[in-house]
């Protein structure tokens, strides 16, 4: 029922006042009512007046509301299902050979490996800080491997699959988290930004880069990944702005696992996050985050997209993250055991391996070899991270700028004499 034909339904003043007037005739002649002040009624009437309306108003919009038909679920692209039976999509299909799908399959779970092994060392105090990826490994994976070598990645500081599908060696993305540097690999040797710490910044970073590709001329793409909580930063609003104005060759990746540290995805939009780019000019797509095809997919249509000119698109995958936030965060203080269950039923890698054994494209040879690989990369990791020096704490001042700077030669002049000033001491106690 529309609020219209609610508010119809409303008996207004004028109606209340011919009842009162009728009232009024019937009264017996021998019981005069009294006479009232003339100034004071219409006053209090003519006050409540608007008061009445308002509340009426809000009355008509709450039925009309309650009767309003929900909405429906919103549309998700899915080419491969839980239980690992593959299902086409009209307008995303993708053809892969035996070997790309395993490839994929070994992609994931080597990052998964490589993740446990970095959560484990903070544990043991070997890392300070680190952020798991467990659950996401599709996502980053589906979308990484539909990059070209040439196009530009902005990362957050989870995308250790994408890292992995860039070249990166693991171990350089455990520098920063042991404290020892401030990235340990050059962004421009494999198209890979350094991790970014501060939330969503890195989109306006990933605009701007795409803005220069478009004025160089290029064809190359760039994409920038950041989270459902991030969404809600000013800085991506910037980005999405700008991006569609100057109509910019780039890929906004939202992996939307659903938990802003400890807030779910309602408490930071009323519409689905895809549904957000409708307000700045260019497409959104929801793709199922779980499935490596469908991420594959959908990414690589993104990407010719921006290829081509059309400007950006921004690609929500819907996931779950089935970790904590970070190692110093406890998830069962907000949310319920039973709904990491479910999602632990759509596990990205379980349902790829079941679509390989299904389709026979992969035998148990296979998966015994990739267990032994994974063994090994678990036990490099550690070796190196373990092995890492500590940094000269003097280098500190070697890049603040260019061409030096007298107040920073001043200040690193002090320091070394502080510390110099602990060897003497102990020299002396000796």
């Amino acid at each position: 029922m529309t609020v219209e034909s609610t508010a119809a339904r409303t008996p207004r003043r004028s109606s209340k006042r011919t009842s009162a007037a009728k009232t009024t005739a019937k009264a017996p002649a021998e019981t005069p009512t009294p006479a009232k002040k003339p100034v004071s009624t219409p006053a209090k009437k003519s006050a409540k007046a608007p008061a009445k309306r308002t509340a009426a108003k809000k009355t008509a919009a709450r039925t009309a509301a309650a009767k309003a038909p929900q909405r429906s679920e919103p549309e998700l692209v899915q080419l491969l299902t839980p239980e690992g039976e593959r299902v086409e999509h009209p307008d995303y299909s993708i053809d892969l050979t035996d070997d790309e799908l395993r490839g994929l399959y070994r992609d994931m779970v080597l990052t998964r490996r490589f993740d446990a092994e970095a959560t484990a060392l903070q544990r043991q105090g070997e890392l300070g800080l680190w952020a798991s990826l467990l659950g996401q490994e599709a996502a980053q994976i589906g979308s990484g491997r539909a990059l070209r070598d040439d196009d530009y990645v902005f990362p957050t500081y989870r995308e250790h699959g994408v890292a992995w599908c860039r070249g990166v060696d693991p171990t350089n993305l455990l520098g920063m988290f042991r404290g020892v540097n401030h990235g340990g690999w050059d962004p421009n040797s494999n198209n890979f930004h350094l991790y970014t710490i501060v939330i969503g910044s890195q989109t306006l970073h990933a605009t701007g880069y795409a803005m220069g590709v478009a004025k160089d001329g290029a064809d190359s793409a760039v994409i920038a990944y950041f989270g459902d909580g991030a969404s809600s930063q000013g800085d991506v609003a910037e980005s999405f702005t700008f991006s569609a104005v100057y109509n910019a060759p780039v890929v906004f990746f939202c992996q939307n696992n659903q938990w802003a540290i400890s807030e779910p995805t309602e408490r930071q939009t009323r519409v689905p996050l895809y549904q957000r780019a409708q307000g700045f000019g260019f497409p959104g797509i929801r793709v199922d985050g779980n499935d490596v095809l469908a991420c594959l997919a959908v990414t690589r249509s993104a990407l010719e997209r921006a290829r081509r000119g059309e400007g950006p698109t921004l690609v929500e995958a819907f996931t779950y993250r089935m970790g904590a936030h970070t190692t110093s965060d406890d998830p069962t203080k907000y949310r319920r055991d039973e709904e990491r269950a479910a999602w632990e039923a759509k596990d990205p890698i379980l349902r790829l391996r079941t679509y390989l054994e299904k389709q026979g494209a992969a035998d148990e040879a296979f998966f015994t070899a990739l267990d032994e690989e994974s063994e090994a990369l678990g036990k490099r990791v550690r070796e190196v991270v373990r092995a890492m020096p500590d940094p000269d704490p003097i280098a500190i001042f070697d890049n603040v700028y260019a061409d030096g700077n007298p107040l920073v030669d001043e200040e690193r002049a002090q320091f070394a004499a502080y510390q110099a000033s602990f060897a003497d001491s102990a020299e002396k106690g000796k």
